[in-house]
């Protein structure tokens, strides 16, 4: 599945939303880098209580409850913008 590799996944411990959509990120094998919300104070300021928090750069992607669905949704839109599917 080609997608970007700068996708930044804002989560927190001991969120149950945000283990859910890193398990859809997993399953669908989706590339990103793990943000701590309550780790990095810019994030906290933005996400606070936003999160599961996909990012693209400064651009978000999806947020609060998602899943695969979402994912998969996304994924396809990304690939359309690009050009078609790979």
């Amino acid at each position: 599945m080609l997608f970007p590799m700068d996708l930044v996944f804002v989560t927190r411990e001991g969120c149950g939303l945000c283990e859910k959509a890193e398990r859809a990120l997993w399953t669908l094998g989706i590339p990103y880098v793990r943000r701590d919300v309550d780790q990095d104070p810019g994030l906290f300021r933005l996400y606070t209580f936003r999160v599961p928090v996909l990012l693209l750069g400064e651009e978000v992607l999806l947020e609060g409850a998602f899943g695969e669905k979402d994912l998969l949704a996304l994924v396809e839109r990304w690939q359309e913008s690009k050009g078609g599917k790979a």
